[in-house]
C-alpha cells in the first residue's frame, strides 16, 4: 500500500498554487506532505496525529509518505543526469 502510483496519489494529494504556496497538500485540507513528514521525524505517533487533525485518515498518511519517496526518486533521476 506505501508505493501507490500517481493516479491513486492524485486521490489524496494536490497541488494548487492558491493553497500554501503550492506546496503538495492532502485534499481538501490545508496540511501539507512537509508538514506530516515533520510530525513523524519528530516521533509524533500516527495515532497522536490522526487525533489531533481529524480530517486526516491513515491512508492520507501512508499517501504522503508515498509521495515523497517518489518525489526523492525523481531527484536521483535528475541529479544522476
Amino acid at each position: 500500500m506505501l508505493n501507490m502510483g500517481i493516479n491513486e496519489l492524485s486521490n489524496y494529494i494536490v497541488i494548487d498554487s492558491e493553497i500554501r504556496f503550492g506546496k503538495p497538500c492532502i485534499k481538501g485540507t490545508r496540511i501539507t506532505v512537509g508538514d506530516i513528514l515533520q510530525w513523524l521525524s519528530e516521533g509524533i505517533p500516527v495515532s497522536e496525529i490522526l487525533d489531533d487533525y481529524p480530517l486526516l485518515k491513515e491512508i492520507h498518511i501512508k499517501a504522503a509518505l508515498s509521495f515523497a519517496a517518489r518525489r526523492e526518486e525523481i531527484v536521483k533521476v535528475i541529479a544522476a543526469a
